[in-house]
């Protein structure tokens, strides 16, 4: 099974930007938390500050 996860503005800077407040976990964490999980499962990641380099990647996974 593929596995799309795509991540909009700002979650780049998740782990950076007030970690007080955030926490200190980064995007990249999760992203190896998930495939850490799930061994098996094909996941690609995406990420975008814009709301359509978003848009642009969900056609792009439709198709595929």
């Amino acid at each position: 099974m593929r596995i799309l996860i795509i991540n909009g503005p700002n979650l780049d800077i998740l782990g950076k930007r007030e970690p007080d407040v955030y926490g200190t976990t980064t995007l990249w964490d999760i992203e190896n938390r998930l495939k850490e999980k799930f061994p098996k499962e094909k996941l690609e990641f995406y990420q975008s500050n814009s709301e359509g380099g978003v848009i642009d990647a969900l056609h792009k996974g439709l198709e595929a």
